[in-house]
C-alpha cells in the first residue's frame, strides 16, 4: 500500500456515529462515573479524543510510539529541552530557526543549559564539538534558511555512541519526504504551523517520540505545563495532513522550476535548494529524503539590506509574511524578519547573508511565479538605472 493511501486510511472513521471527518469535541470537561473512573478522558489539557486522533497519526506517519500536539512549535521545543537538567549542554545546527535561538539562549541560558552552535552538516564538526555534558544534538535538515542537509544517520550513530539524544525538526521536509526517525533519531518535532496545517490558518506544534519511555515524560511535560493544541486547531491539522502527499509534490515541482530559473540570473550570487547539482548537499539530500522541499533561498549579488528589501517590498503573487508551507507562495528577508532575534555576526557566520531572500512556493503555478519574480527583477533593475543616471546628472 502507498503511504498516500496508508495516510487517509490511518484518519479514523468516529465509532459513535460514522462520520468521515473526525468530530471535533469543544469540551474541557468529560463525566465520569466515578471518581476517577472514566472512557479514557476526564480533562481536555490532559488529552482530548480530537487531539489524540492527531497525535497517533503524526506517531503513525513518523513512525514513532508517541505524538504529542502543542500549541505552537515553540512549545514543542521548549517541552524537548525540559528533558533537560542544569549543566548539561546541547550541540545545535548554526543555521538555527530564530525562535529557537531565542529560546535556547534567552531562555534556558539562565538556567545553566549551554548550547554549543555548529554547522552539522559537517559531521566531522558535530563529533568535534560534543562535550562529556552533551545530552542533546539539535538538527534542522534542511536548515532555516540556507537549506543546509545533515546526515541524520552518521549523526545518530555519533548521538548513540556519547549518549546523546538526537532531535530532528523536520519541518521543512516533513514525513511524506523524510523520516528522520527510521534514520535513528529519537525525537522529531514540528512546526505544525507549515506545511502539515497547509493553508496558513492555524499555529501548532508536534513532537514524536520514538522511545515511548521517552514519550511518556515528554506527555508528562505537556500536561504538567499545558501547552495543549486546543480541538478546533487539532482538526484543522488533521484536515490539512489529508492532503499533504498533494501538496508537497506540488511544492517540490515548483520549487525546482523556480531554483533553476534563478540559477541563470544575473542578479544572483547563489540559489540554496538540495534539489540542485551545484548544491553542496546534493547526493545526500537525494539518499536521505523522497524530495527536496518548497523552501528555495537565494542571495543577491548586490549583498546589501537595501538591495534585498528592493525585492521582498515589490513582488506581486509572493506576499510578504512570515511563515511557510502554505498554499500561498511568500517571499521573506530573513535578515529582518525569521532570523531577526540572532546577532548579526553569527547570523553571517551560519550563512544568512544581508541580501539573502527566503522563497515559500506555494500551490500556484511555477510559471506564473516566475513571471513575478521576473518583472520584479526588471522594475528594481529600472529603478537603479534611473538613480544611477540621476547621480550622474548631478555631478
Amino acid at each position: 500500500m502507498s503511504s498516500a493511501t496508508e495516510l487517509i486510511h490511518s484518519i479514523p472513521v468516529d465509532p459513535l456515529t460514522g462520520a468521515v471527518s473526525v468530530p471535533i469535541y469543544q469540551t474541557s470537561t468529560f463525566v465520569q462515573e466515578a471518581p476517577g473512573v472514566n472512557r479514557g478522558y476526564d480533562y481536555s489539557r490532559s488529552n482530548n479524543p480530537t487531539r489524540a486522533v492527531l497525535e497517533q497519526l503524526i506517531a503513525k506517519l513518523e513512525k514513532g510510539a508517541t505524538g504529542l500536539a502543542f500549541s505552537s512549535g515553540l512549545a514543542a521545543i521548549d517541552c524537548v529541552i525540559k528533558l533537560l537538567k542544569t549543566g548539561d549542554e546541547i550541540v545545535a545546527v548554526d543555521d538555527i530557526y530564530g525562535g529557537a535561538f531565542r529560546l535556547f539562549g534567552s531562555v534556558y541560558a539562565q538556567f545553566g543549559i549551554k548550547v554549543t552552535y555548529v554547522d552539522t552538516s559537517d559531521t566531522q564538526k558535530v563529533f568535534d564539538a560534543i562535550t562529556e555534558k552533551t545530552k542533546l544534538i539539535w538538527l534542522e535538515t534542511p536548515t532555516n534558511p540556507t537549506l543546509k542537509i545533515s546526515d541524520i544517520e552518521a549523526i545518530a550513530k555519533i548521538a548513540k555512541a556519547n549518549n546523546c539524544l538526537l532531535c530532528v525538526d523536520n519541518t521543512f521536509a516533513t514525513p511524506v519526504l523524510q523520516q528522520p526517525l527510521a534514520q535513528g533519531a529519537d525525537i522529531v518535532v514540528h512546526s505544525a504551523t507549515k506545511y502539515l496545517g497547509g493553508h496558513s490558518d492555524l499555529i501548532a506544534g508536534l513532537l514524536v517520540a520514538k522511545d515511548p519511555v521517552i514519550g511518556a515524560k515528554l506527555k508528562f511535560y505537556l500536561n504538567a505545563c499545558g501547552n495543549i493544541l486546543a480541538p478546533f486547531d487539532s482538526w484543522l491539522t488533521i484536515r490539512g495532513i489529508e492532503t499533504l502527499h498533494l501538496r508537497i509534490r506540488q511544492h517540490c515541482s515548483t520549487a525546482l522550476e523556480v531554483a533553476n530559473w534563478l540559477e541563470q540570473h544575473p542578479l544572483i550570487e547563489k540559489v540554496y535548494y538540495p534539489g540542485l547539482k551545484t548544491h553542496p548537499n546534493h547526493e545526500l539530500a537525494k539518499k536521505q529524503a523522497k524530495g527536496f522541499g518548497g523552501i528555495v533561498s537565494f542571495k543577491l549579488k548586490d549583498d546589501t539590506e537595501a538591495a534585498a528589501l528592493e525585492i521582498v517590498n515589490n513582488t506581486s503573487l509572493f506576499k510578504l509574511a512570515e511563515s511557510l508551507g502554505g498554499i500561498k507562495s511568500l517571499i521573506s528577508h530573513p535578515m529582518n524578519m525569521t532570523h531577526k532575534s540572532i546577532p548579526a555576526e553569527i547570523r553571517r557566520a551560519s550563512g544568512v547573508a544581508d541580501s539573502l531572500i527566503r522563497l515559500s512556493l506555494g500551490l500556484e503555478e511555477a510559471e506564473d511565479l516566475i513571471n513575478d519574480l521576473e518583472n520584479t527583477f526588471a522594475q528594481v533593475g529600472k529603478l537603479k538605472e534611473k538613480k544611477k543616471a540621476f547621480a550622474e546628472a548631478s555631478l
